[in-house]
């Protein structure tokens, strides 16, 4: 296998990060980095140079100064046309491609713009609308790997014999379940208090719900886990559940975990598929009751718990991730936006988060979400949901990326209007293979 070399003046952490992310986990090539011209030009095979200017007639990237620099400052961001793909950091005429999609994919991936000063909504999140993919109109196109692959069409170009072996494409479906039981389970005084609060505001279908389950639970509507297991087993495909494992409070309203159907639900499921923690609202912002919740779930399930997922999508860059760290999570999927379709990191390929402040790769893998049940919500029609998941799924199949859909049991067993169940149904026969 041809051995890509990469000639540049300096390598920096950011430079070996975004060219190990791009080549090496997107594309399956082997790659080097030198500083060394004599190296660079007695290598026969494949090479780039990444730099200011180049050094004979080889394959040019004009470096921006980006992956050369040292913690967040404000970067001039213009967006451009690349063959119709919007791009930023032009490269200038002597750059074999117009821009510095390595410095653009870095910017992108590390989640560099929200390092910088904005405003959060009330949970203290990133709003989309602030995001240079949204304003740009692309945010539901995976841009850096299809950045990635138009790189690879010109390098093949120049190098034939150079061949790329990327991962082929994966469909993950991520069942949430922050809110396992909407009537069962819950107690005689959380039960009384819940009906009251209906009475009070005449919410007699939920009243009529309520005591339908108080005399048969199975009926409660968010237990649907045996519904979906079948589903996942007729598909078939890998589904992965995040349980919430809480103490109550004003955001957490779970079953309590000492609850004994509660945890032998948790453990069922995890007989079928991966189970793993998704991270209250309060333990997103307190590590000590991350760590807990982490614990108690991995006692209940006596195996390790190694994904997270948080509450309401609390991800705040970089304090969420050094807190998974500390918490010895491996793996997280919460790279996304809950009322917005798309790809908040550019990126359908899962990576692993760059800590700009620490200058350094962190050992944890973050795996982003293109699809959002509450996203779908939004959308006027059945029709154009499906626009917009097709859109989805063939950009992702087109680059061989990861597509991650995330639907709550709430929504798949609560919804009285609509059968999102089937939806659910007809999206994983779909989108699996």
């Amino acid at each position: 296998m041809a051995v890509l070399l990469i000639f540049t003046h300096q390598i920096t952490p950011r430079v070996t990060y975004i060219t190990r992310q791009l080549f090496t986990r997107m594309l399956g090539i082997e790659l080097q980095l030198t500083t060394k011209v004599e190296d660079f030009i007695a290598h026969k095979g494949p090479k780039i140079t990444y730099t200011r200017q180049p050094l004979q007639n080889e394959f040019f990237i004009r470096s921006h100064e980006l992956l050369f620099q040292h913690g967040v400052d404000e970067v001039e961001v213009q967006i451009g046309q690349w063959d119709h793909l919007p791009c930023f950091f032009r490269a200038g005429e002597r750059s074999n491609i117009p821009y510095d999609i390595l410095a653009a994919s870095f910017y992108l991936i590390t989640r560099y713009e929200e390092y910088l000063p904005h405003v959060k909504d009330v949970h203290g999140r990133y709003p989309p609308g602030e995001s240079i993919a949204a304003q740009a109109g692309c945010l539901r196109q995976p841009l850096v790997d299809q950045w990635v692959y138009k790189l690879l069409a010109a390098l093949q170009e120049r190098f034939p014999d150079l061949k790329a072996r990327p991962e082929p494409y994966r469909f993950v479906p991520v069942v949430d379940v922050t809110t396992s039981h909407c009537y069962a389970l819950r107690g005689g005084l959380r039960s009384l208090g819940g009906m009251l609060y209906d009475l009070s505001r005449f919410r007699m279908r939920r009243v009529w719900e309520r005591i339908r389950v108080w005399f048969r639970p199975s009926l409660d509507p968010y237990d649907n886990y045996d519904r979906l297991i079948a589903l996942h087993k007729e598909v078939p495909v890998e589904a992965m559940y995040f349980f919430q494992f809480a103490e109550y409070s004003t955001y957490d309203k779970n079953v309590s975990t000492n609850n004994n159907k509660f945890r032998h639900l948790i453990k069922s499921v995890a007989d079928y598929s991966v189970v793993s923690l998704s991270v209250s609202y309060t333990g997103a912002r307190d590590t000590r009751v991350m760590k807990e919740e982490k614990k108690r779930l991995a006692e209940v399930l006596n195996r390790p718990v190694s994904y997270s997922r948080l509450r309401y999508n609390r991800v705040e860059i970089p304090q969420t991730y050094r807190d998974l760290v500390e918490a010895e999570f491996k793996e997280d999927y919460t790279m996304g936006y809950s009322y917005d379709l798309g790809f908040r990191a550019g990126t359908c390929t899962p990576y692993f988060f760059y800590d700009l402040a620490l200058e350094s790769q962190q050992p944890i893998r973050i795996v982003p979400f293109a699809l959002h049940d509450y996203a779908l919500l939004r959308l006027e029609s059945p029709r154009a949901r499906w626009e917009a998941m097709d859109q989805l799924y063939r950009s992702v199949k087109e680059v061989n990326g990861t597509l991650v859909c995330i639907f709550s049991n709430e929504l798949l067993g609560g919804h009285q209007t609509e059968d999102w169940m089937a939806l659910y149904a007809e999206v994983l026969k779909k989108y699996h293979a």
